[in-house]
């Protein structure tokens, strides 16, 4: 027999399970006659590495998809990889930077050279470490956002939205990167409360001695101020309606206007209006025909338009404006207050308010089928809750702003003439534009448009920007089958069965993929979404390599095995709830992983004997197992359609560590010495059996171990590929009734041994009352044998004498030669009256509730009426004991 490790030793065998699993190719699936269950992977930055949140969102992922293939499914798990525009070429910048290259010196191919090359050398890193995970995805399907599939589909829409007038170039005030030089969406802006200073400031009114004063948290903007604008019905300032004042500092006079957008509650009740640098001030600047002058250059330093402080950065100038305005008497004060604040989510640079000529998706054209679907179920959200907020978003959805300013990325397919605008800036929002998939395409429609069939590819140039990122991640569902050129796999896999993401980009990600589901194939991406909260520490903050309390996911893994941290992670993640991760999870993963492990050495220590019978109490013992067994499958599967993973591996845990483990082999054991009938020890190994096939989606390398140390097996008889049964068995509710009422008694007699600090090896003989369902259940063959086996204790039918305690609701006296104190088990027994006395008023309150009873179900309203009389029971019980000690 082979020598089996006395621990758990997960590095090789996981090493070894996976690369099994790889040659075999169970990962890799095509169409055939079976039922599709399809997952895509949100697909990881090309520059991710593995943490936190991608364990949570890939180990739910790979259990459904493990789960699926057990249930006869033809499980397709597609990975990918997301080119990431911004923080891609953030990357690479910083590297040429370190080679002593700027981007500046670089023409758009030559960077984007290098681009490829660093892509090339630490892109998909996190694939191999998904791979350490146990993630079975079918890595022939692996996709990339810019591979040729997917930008020929990115392009594609592109084309069509323009054709169908559901994309616009525009100038609009935008989100602006200083740090990236690009435009962001709104939903790429985090907003945070922040302490800040509040600005006090006043400017003179022209050609008298009055002043007017505003508050701004910017006084760096007050040098492109053009307006100061007041309500029309604010009595103080109806004199002053039409005048002018000085703007501080560079004396630039600008008009007094009537705005109702001015709020006359709110501090002074005169608003500075910068129409460059804030959206509310630009609305106003068009009503009133201001002036625009920007005074930030795209990298946050002052412009040439700002007259004062040029080249210097924006947090610098609004000290020196603080200071010359302090100097030059025109400050009023200044006080602390908190704000929201936006920041990028890639740079974590404050944005900009920022007018800029743009490319913009007409959202609200492609969002009411998208909303319907999901507020009428036809998609289902797991947390529900979650639809609320989708709804919010989508019934005030604004415009999609999709061109960055970047190189990295899907270059926008349009073409300008070279004439039209000679410096090459894609500035003028009159300028003809002519859009297709490629150059050729778009020299057509110039021709078209312009009427000039002299017209050549020399005198187009194309647009310098690339599209948002996002803007190839909404057709994920579709671009990973090449859902325009492949209709066969489309058709089989599409729509996916669920989609497995974080919360926080149900606007990003989720509701912009179902939008361009129903735009381009008119249908619904995913059947379901599963939202998994965010993963936070134990004081609930986020986690990031700035607080530094994000642990080393990979070294999480080397620590604990991938089924440690599995089941760590899962234990933790209620659907949408926040994960407050402990590592303590991980650590009882571990020791799961153990007490399985030791459970599987204790079963191939056996030695067996054909000759042996089974005996009663090993057989009721199988037949309790098997009845539990299929109790847990049972609610098990309900888990899976709920989504309930966190319920379900719990579940699992308690299953195996107190009846299997703690439980049933202690019954089932041979005696020291002795060999086991072989019909009790194969019954065990098919038990066991079925718990590495439950257990499998969860901890799969343990499992598939497991699996194979329990008996020999033919090549391809795999944990992995074993498929589960339409039911794990049926529930005996007879046996499980034995087993609960044993199971009471074994615990009262271990508290009596340890009450009294008697031995284990001690006998204890017990009698029960003369009672005729107790005479039946331990009458019943077996149920004696578990209860020597798991308590050393024998009982029988008999008079009430000696130690008493309570096993359900009858009493059980044990013949104890030890001394009682009767006072001190008098008042034992009298605050047990009073606990049951407490319980029976909540009962008798619910069930005098008339809308419980008429609204429950009627075996719930059955179960509180048994517990009333077991409480009536349980205290008639506890008198009579004090009657007898008295």
């Amino acid at each position: 027999m082979e020598e089996l490790s006395k621990r758990y030793m997960p590095g090789d065998i996981e090493d070894r399970w996976y690369q099994h699993w790889m040659q075999a190719g169970y990962f890799h699936s095509v169409p055939d006659e079976r039922e599709p269950f399809t997952i895509v992977i949100p697909p990881p930055n090309v520059t991710g590495q593995l943490h936190m949140g991608h364990i949570l969102n890939n180990t739910i992922q790979d259990t459904l998809i493990r789960r699926a293939r057990q249930e006869g499914k033809n499980a397709c798990w597609v990975p990918g990889m997301d080119h990431a525009s911004i923080a891609t070429e953030a990357k690479v910048v910083a590297l040429l930077r370190e080679q002593g290259i700027k981007k500046s010196d670089l023409t758009r191919e030559e960077f984007l050279a290098h681009a490829w090359a660093w892509k090339e050398k630490y892109g998909g890193i996190i694939f191999n470490q998904l791979q350490k995970l146990g993630a079975s995805c079918d890595w022939e399907r692996t996709a990339f956002t810019m591979d040729d599939i997917r930008s020929e589909a990115v392009i594609g829409i592109f084309v069509d939205l323009y054709k169908k007038g559901r994309l616009y170039r525009g100038k609009r005030m935008v989100n602006w990167d200083p740090a990236a030089q690009t435009v962001l969406s709104n939903e790429e802006v985090l907003y945070e409360e922040e302490k800040a200073l509040l600005y006090k400031v006043k400017y003179k009114v022209v050609g008298t001695e009055e002043w007017i004063t505003i508050a701004t948290t910017r006084p760096e903007t007050i040098l492109g101020d053009t307006a100061i604008a007041v309500h029309p019905d604010d009595k103080r300032y109806t004199a002053l309606q039409g005048k002018k004042v000085i703007v501080p500092l560079i004396n630039r006079e600008i008009p007094i206007i009537a705005d109702a957008y001015v709020d006359i509650e709110f501090g002074t009740g005169a608003l500075k209006v910068t129409p460059a640098h804030d959206i509310n001030d630009y609305e106003i600047g068009k009503r009133h025909n201001l002036e625009v002058i920007d005074v930030l250059n795209p990298d946050g330093t002052m412009s040439p338009a700002a007259q004062l402080y040029v080249g210097l950065d924006r947090e610098k100038a609004r000290k020196k404006m603080f200071e010359a305005l302090e100097e030059a008497g025109h400050m009023v004060g200044t006080e602390e207050l908190v704000h929201n604040v936006g920041r990028s989510e890639r740079t974590r640079v404050v944005v900009e308010p920022r007018l800029s000529l743009q490319w913009f998706v007409d959202t609200k054209a492609l969002a009411d089928p998208a909303l319907k679907a999901v507020m009428e179920d036809e998609i289902a959200f797991y947390p529900e809750n979650l639809k609320n907020t989708y709804r919010h978003w989508m019934a005030n959805i604004r415009d999609w702003c999709i061109s960055r300013q970047l190189w990295w990325g899907h270059q926008i397919p349009a073409w300008y003439l070279n004439d039209s605008n000679s410096d090459g800036l894609n500035t003028d929002a009159d300028e003809p534009v002519f859009v297709g998939k490629n150059a050729e395409e778009a020299l057509l429609e110039a021709k078209r448009i312009t009427g000039r069939d002299d017209l050549t590819l020399a005198n187009l140039r194309q647009d310098e920007d690339v599209l948002d990122t996002w803007f190839s991640s909404w057709l994920w569902p579709i671009s990973v089958f090449d859902g325009w050129n492949d209709t066969k796999e489309l058709d089989y896999y599409y729509p996916t069965s669920v989609l497995v993401t974080g919360w926080d980009i149900i606007f990003l990600w989720v509701a912009r993929m179902i939008m361009a589901g129903y735009e381009w194939k008119g249908e619904k991406p995913f059947q379901s979404v599963y939202f998994t909260g965010m993963v936070r520490d134990k004081q609930r903050r986020k986690m990031s390599k700035q607080l530094g309390n994000s642990p080393d996911a990979l070294g999480l893994i080397e620590q604990f095995g991938a089924d440690g941290v599995r089941y760590g992670i899962m234990a933790s993640a209620p659907a949408g709830g926040d994960i407050l991760f402990d590592e303590k999870q991980c650590e009882l993963g571990r020791n799961f992983c153990n007490k399985v492990w030791n459970a599987l050495r204790l079963v191939k220590s056996w030695e067996t004997d054909g000759s042996l019978s089974q005996d009663e109490g090993r057989a009721i013992a199988i037949r309790w197992i098997k009845s539990r067994m299929a109790e847990v499958d049972n609610e098990l599967r309900s888990d899976y359609r709920q989504f309930r993973l966190s319920e379900g591996i719990t579940t699992l845990y308690s299953f195996v560590w107190n009846d299997f483990c703690s439980i049933f082999l202690e019954v089932i054991k041979p005696t020291f010495g002795e060999a086991s009938d072989q019909e009790s020890y194969d019954a065990t190994v098919e038990v066991f059996e079925d718990i590495c096939k439950l257990l499998h989606p969860f901890m799969p390398f343990i499992t598939e171990e497991i699996w194979h140390q329990l008996k020999e097996r033919p090549q391809g008889d795999d944990c992995m590929m074993s498929l589960l049964p339409d039911v794990l068995g049926e529930a005996d509710k007879v046996v499980d009734d034995l087993f609960a009422h044993v199971l009471e008694v074994k615990t009262s007699v271990l508290e009596l041994r340890n009450q009294h600090q008697l031995s284990p090896k001690e006998n204890m003989d017990i009698v029960f009352p003369s009672d005729a369902s107790l005479i039946t259940l331990w009458n019943t063959p077996g149920a004696k044998f578990v209860l020597k086996k798991l308590a050393n204790a024998e009982c029988e039918v008999g008079e009430g004498t000696g130690v008493s305690f309570l096993a359900g609701k009858f009493q059980y006296y044990a013949a104890l030669t030890v001394t009682v104190d009767k006072d001190s088990e008098i008042k034992r027994m009298e605050e047990e009256i009073a606990y049951y006395e407490g319980f029976l008023k909540s009962v008798d309150k619910k069930l005098g509730n008339e809308k419980f009873v008429a609204n429950a179900h009627p075996d719930v309203v059955e179960k509180e009426k048994q517990k009333y009389a077991d409480g009536l029971s349980k205290i008639e019980q506890l008198r009579k004991s004090i009657e007898q000690l008295n």
